[in-house]
């Protein structure tokens, strides 16, 4: 019992030493290039917190076991936006750039609305549907690079307020160090939080549905608590818009490609399979909830995070009665 919570303190500490490191490195690049914080958000830093569902889904595909994708990359959605995006909103509501925030926010809802599609007409998702979302992956890398070229940050705001330049190498360095201490912690905290929770009596069911599924999340939930403590939102923000993309084009384009797999119908909802009538709606939901209000006005409001907290607290027990 003693190694698993040495290990766990361990995790602790390196997803938050991790965290800070991610961060700077981020942020730190960002200005060196005067590119807005939001598009790094939403490519480089989301490529990095992304790992951990990309190795889940990709060992799970090899396995034999290629349906865990759709389940880890709709319910990921769900959880970085209406679980981490919230609490970020509810805590500190800003401004965004409605420019930077388009191309982002087109892509989710243009690959969730073939993903679904996809769900609802073939109930299937052949080996060529992964390889459309792999080049939509590409493509939303190219026209992310595009925009940050064209339209480098050109105003100061509160988050941008000048600070000491650091050197590139060590930004990057940061970053990669980051990313990777990010992943070692989540690792051990799940691994050992299990142990110890086992050991404690916990059911396997409430350790699936707490230590495992939070798991694939704690980067996202640790850059965002990050971003916020050193006052960088649209950071925070840009990384779980991205890492929603990344789920949809990486995660699953990835697995899919490997082994085709059929819409899980592990529950039903007035027989009907509940992944159709619950959790592909929630997506849209919670994702329209998110974005809507920022495209239209710029702004992040606190009524949104807490809203959002709302629909996941009733997406969980609903989840739980199922």
């Amino acid at each position: 019992m003693l190694v698993p919570v040495l290990l766990f303190c361990v995790g602790l500490a390196a997803l938050i030493f991790g965290g800070d490191w991610f961060v700077d490195g981020a942020t730190g690049i960002a200005r060196k290039f005067h590119l807005p914080e939001l598009l790094i958000g939403a490519t480089v830093v989301s490529i990095g917190t992304t790992l951990p569902e990309v190795m889940v889904s990709v060992q799970s595909a090899i396995g034999g076991h290629g349906e865990i994708a759709y389940g880890n990359a709709i319910g990921s959605v769900i959880c970085n936006t209406s679980l981490i995006a919230a609490i970020t909103l509810a805590v500190r509501p800003g401004t965004v750039d409605r420019r930077t925030l388009r191309v982002p926010v087109a892509f989710f809802f243009g690959t969730a609305v073939f993903y679904a599609a996809v769900a609802y007409t073939a109930g299937y998702f052949y080996r060529w549907v992964g390889f459309a979302l792999l080049a939509l992956f590409v493509a939303y890398m190219a026209v992310n690079v595009w925009q940050m070229k064209r339209n480098p940050a050109a105003q100061s705001t509160a988050e941008d307020a000048p600070e000491k330049e650091t050197p590139l190498l060590k930004d990057l360095l940061g970053l990669v160090l980051g990313a990777a201490l990010i992943a070692v912690g989540a690792n051990l905290l799940v691994d050992n939080g299990t142990l110890i929770a086992a050991a404690l009596g916990v059911p396997e069911s409430v350790i699936a549905l707490t230590f495992v599924a939070l798991g694939t999340s704690l980067p996202e939930l640790v850059t965002a608590i990050t971003s916020l403590a050193k006052g960088h939102g649209s950071l925070s923000l840009g990384n779980v818009i991205g890492a929603n993309v990344f789920n949809l084009v990486l995660v699953s384009g990835a697995s899919v490609s490997l082994a085709p797999f059929q819409v899980p119908a592990s529950a039903t909802i007035a027989g009907r399979n509940a992944s159709l009538v619950l959790e592909i709606p929630v997506m849209f939901l919670v994702m329209l909830l998110l974005t809507v209000p920022p495209l239209l006005t710029g702004k992040l409001k606190r009524w949104q995070g807490v809203t959002l907290l709302c629909v996941y607290a009733a997406f969980c027990v609903v989840q739980f009665t199922l």
